[in-house]
């Protein structure tokens, strides 16, 4: 299945990562859910890898929704890659995407998914606009 993303989308970061025993469900395949933790640990340490850690008294990121297509079924053993991408800068916002393929599989995509990101004062739990830097890296 070809996976159409947007048109102005940025690669901005890969992870790998091994699919885990605990990672499946009853029916044999992983769980629906895992596959936002990966989504999930992926986005993570692409802030880290930035320099962009939330420090819950000050501002950072927060996800406002996150969506995942599945298109085939991941199962134990193996390892996966994500692939993240970012576009739509905004404001105080920004989109990521990313891709969850098998590293035995190149380019066959079993999920896509995302999250708009919004940056927020977390003691004034507020948006603020996206800091320049941060800016830079999405636009």
């Amino acid at each position: 299945m070809r996976i159409e993303l947007p048109e102005q989308k940025k690669f901005v970061f890969a992870l790998d990562m091994p699919i885990r025993w605990g990672d499946m469900d009853a029916m044999g395949h992983v769980n629906n859910t895992v596959y936002f933790r990966y989504l999930e640990s992926t986005r993570i340490e692409w802030f880290r890898s930035i320099g962009c850690e939330p420090d819950p008294r000050g501002e950072g990121p927060v996800i406002v929704n996150a969506f995942c297509n599945f298109y085939r079924q991941l199962e134990y053993p193996g390892d996966i890659r994500v692939r993240l991408y970012v576009s739509d800068p905004a404001r105080a916002t920004f989109d990521t995407w990313a891709t969850i393929e098998r590293l035995d599989q190149p380019g066959v995509v079993h999920a896509a998914g995302g999250a708009t990101v919004i940056w927020v004062d977390f003691q004034a739990q507020q948006s603020r606009s996206l800091p320049e830097w941060l800016r830079q890296r999405v636009a």
